[in-house]
This record gives C-alpha cells, structure tokens and sequence, in this order.
C-alpha cells in the first residue's frame, strides 16, 4: 500500500522515496560532436559553470568546423530585450531585398545606433516602420517558428528562445536565401563594432584570434527579475561557432551578465584549448545597456 496525502481534500496515492517531479525532470546541458571526447566535455563543463548560479539559464552553441551543438533550455522563451534588435535589422534587409533596393541613409543611420549603441528609440524608429505584419514575414522566411513579436509597441518583450536565436546567427554567418551575402556582411559589420561598454556577455573568454560579433540585451520586470542575454559569432581561419545564452531570474544585471560569461568562457576553452596562453577577450568590467521600455505595472 502507498501512504497518502490530502491534496485540496483529495487523498492522492504518494510512492515512498520517490524524488520530487521537479528534480526528476530539471533539463541538462545536451552535446552532441564530431570531435571524440568534445561533447562530453562541454557538457560537464557548462553543468559545472551553472552548478551555482540562481535563475533560470538556456544555452545554445553550434560549431560548424568540429560540427558540435550543445543545448539546454532551446525552447524556453524569454523577453528579448535588447537581443531582439538583431532581428529588427535582419527584417528590414530581408524586406530591403524583396524590392531590390539599398537602404537609405535615415536607416542606415537608424540601423547602426540600434546595433553599435543599442540605441531604443533608433529601434522604435525601425519597428514601427516595418510593423508587426513583416516582422512576422521575416521569422517565418527564417524558420523561427517560436518566436513571438511584443505587442503594443513594446519589441523588448518579444518572446524569444535558443533555437530560434541560434537559427538567426546561423542565417548571418553562412550563405542562404533569406539574407543577402551583402546584409550578412552589413549585420555583421554592425555586430562587430559594438560599444565598449556594451561589449560582454558570450564574448568573454575568445581568444583574440577570433573575429567577435556580438549583441546583448537587459531588462528589468516586476517579476522573475532581471533578463540578461548576449548572442555572439566567432570565426577564425579554423574556427566557426555562434553562442547564444539567454537568463532571467537574475537579483541584478551584473548577476546575470557574469553567468553567462562563466558559460561562454568554458565553451571558448573547451573549443580552443590550445589557445590558453593566447590573449583573451576580457569584458568591460561596468557592462552597460540600453534600457528597454515596458508596460507600466
């Protein structure tokens, strides 16, 4: 006979001993490798790096040149914040294209304060240009089924995730239909030449050997704390691998910035041992962002 217990007056059967749910289906780090002996050690390594950090963590990594994927949490959605302005931009080349037309100088002026400063107003600008409707046609062009436009106005709550983020950084970094080799390169150029003080999260720890394209993003809600994300693309003449990670639940933005650092610096040494003795990148020690504007209450 089981014991039992009252659930809202209702005895419920309870097997002895069992673990709680919770424990039995927490998700873990998954990795897969055409290199011996590399999943397994990303996976120990980024389960170590978030054996002790509170909130809720989701990590994607895709290295073309060992043909490695690690996840965790790919689906969980998340408040973009400012992470989503990479995909404002890839909407507006991708509608650019369609017509066959150059960007003009307000938006190529809007374009680089958005992406280089994480400017929100420049994003507005762009946002409300393009509107929900092509937004939409652009994640459906991208394959990036599960990502939601924020309503009202409000791009920093879009709901976004690993998959669908890795999905963008994959689409920038190799050739495809959906964006041009010119808009690739332009978003790329605009990654690349972000602010200092913007310039930590997925980057810490890559060796200096590697071209850094990054994007972050940080928001504060009245609930689950602070959400704190970077995505990032490096490449070097061996190397070719994107980063995603994405939290919340963080006390503080420092909090979260410096787990996903932990993350990312485990992953660059994992993927580039021999660079140890190599200089490093090491992120500004005030990380700074925009902030992004929410609904009242």
């Amino acid at each position: 006979m089981l014991p039992a217990v009252a659930a809202a007056g209702v005895l419920v059967p309870v097997a002895v001993g069992a673990a709680p749910a919770a424990a039995a289906t927490a998700p873990q780090v998954s990795c897969t490798s055409g290199k011996a002996g590399l999943a397994a050690k990303l996976q120990r390594d980024i389960t170590a790096a978030l054996a002790t950090r509170a909130g809720t963590v989701a990590v994607g990594l895709h290295d073309r040149t060992t043909n490695t994927t690690c996840t965790l949490r790919a689906t969980t959605a998340y408040d973009s914040a400012s992470v989503v302005k990479v995909t404002v931009l890839a909407t507006l080349l991708w509608d650019a294209k369609k017509t066959n037309r150059q960007l003009t100088a307000r938006e190529a002026n809007l374009a680089t304060a958005m992406i280089t400063k994480s400017d929100n107003a420049a994003t507005t600008s762009l946002w409300n240009q393009l509107g929900v409707t092509k937004v939409k046609g652009f994640l459906a062009a991208a394959g990036m089924t599960r990502t939601v436009p924020g309503s009202g106005g409000y791009w920093g709550l879009t709901r976004i995730n690993v998959t669908d983020e890795q999905r963008l950084l994959s689409l920038i970094t190799a050739k495809n239909n959906v964006l041009s080799d010119n808009a690739r390169a332009y978003i790329l150029k605009l990654m690349g030449n972000v602010i200092t003080s913007q310039k930590w999260g997925t980057p810490a720890g890559a060796p200096s050997s590697l071209s850094v394209h990054v994007k972050n993003g940080w928001l504060q809600r009245a609930t689950r704390g602070w959400r704190v994300h970077s995505i990032g693309t490096f490449k070097d003449a061996a190397h070719d691998y994107t980063i995603t990670v994405l939290t919340d639940g963080n006390s503080t933005m420092t909090y979260g910035v410096n787990t996903i650092q932990a993350v990312s610096k485990v992953i660059h040494r994992d993927l580039i041992p021999t660079a140890r003795t190599a200089t490093r990148y090491v992120p500004t020690t005030t990380p700074r962002e925009a902030y992004v504007a929410v609904p009242q209450g």
